[in-house]
């Protein structure tokens, strides 16, 4: 297997808690750790959600910021405006910029900043009409996740997106399970080999979207063959919302980083019989007596 350089996405998602402040500091602090991208979420939550979900109280009351989740989403939620002055500051400190992107209003706006990718979370992947906005009109790569998706759903999504030139090797699609936090036997990490094995030759790459706890698996994405490896990003993982417990702290978030650099500059054969580290100790320590 060629493997390439990993790329590492910080999903700050709404774990800012609403404040612009600290979604700069996580900005900071995501770049700090070796993340080459950071990403957010983009609702437009009238659109998106049922006049009765808008208006139904959030399922775990402890993690909400309104009195109906209608009003929690609007609470974490940035404006147009808000989302391009974190793409600004992403650019001045070197951090590539992205968005999750959950109905068509959201698509159309984000595009329009012409970020390198966007992303397409599980729970929206069979909005079609939003997928032919990033299809159509959008230029940067398109990024979905499998999550909760069959494997006819998935089978849709990708002839779908191959059914345009335009379209062609932008598409990078996730193994992902959709829980918070996931336990390792819900990981099923092997679905990138099945994902490599089907789709390997009709998308641009296979990434890893990550819900678990720790760092001791991703590791063995990346050997799989995932190129692109997404967790969930936080300063705390007591704050209040419902993503922090499966998010990485900064120390954790590092860790991951200077582990799979580590673990990618390892991926490789001997280039010779006996490399050059080896000939000091093989002079000094091999057996040599006939």
């Amino acid at each position: 297997m060629n493997y390439e350089k990993p790329m590492v996405i910080a999903e700050i998602g709404c774990n800012h808690k609403g404040e612009f402040d600290i979604a700069i500091e996580l900005l900071n602090l995501a770049k700090d750790c070796g993340a080459d991208v950071a990403k957010f979420q983009k609702r437009n939550n009238k659109e998106l959600l049922t006049e009765e979900q808008y208006n139904a109280p959030h399922p775990n009351p402890a993690n909400s910021y309104g009195t109906t989740y209608g009003a929690h989403r609007e609470f974490l939620e940035f404006s147009v405006e808000q989302h391009a002055e974190l793409k600004k500051h992403c650019d001045s400190i070197g951090l590539e910029y992205s968005t999750s992107v959950w109905d068509t209003t959201s698509a159309k706006e984000m595009i329009t900043f012409k970020p390198d990718l966007l992303k397409v979370p599980s729970a929206c992947n069979n909005n079609f009409e939003m997928l032919k906005v990033l299809r159509d009109d959008f230029e940067g790569d398109v990024h979905l996740s499998f999550g909760m998706t069959t494997q006819d759903e998935e089978a849709k999504i990708v002839a779908f997106f191959e059914e345009t030139e335009q379209a062609k090797n932008r598409l990078v699609i996730y193994s992902c399970t959709s829980g918070y936090p996931v336990p390792f036997k819900d990981v099923c990490l092997l679905e990138i080999t099945r994902l490599k094995e089907k789709y390997g030759d009709r998308v641009k790459h296979v990434g890893f979207s990550g819900h678990h706890l720790g760092i001791a698996i991703d590791n063995a994405a990346l050997t799989l063959g995932a190129t692109w490896i997404e967790r969930h990003f936080t300063k705390d993982r007591t704050w209040k919302g419902t993503d922090h417990a499966a998010s990485l702290e900064p120390a954790g978030f590092k860790k991951l980083c200077r582990d799979l650099n580590a673990t990618f500059e390892a991926l490789n054969y001997k280039q010779r019989e006996i490399l050059e580290i080896e000939q000091v100790q093989r002079d000094k320590l091999k057996y040599q007596k006939a």
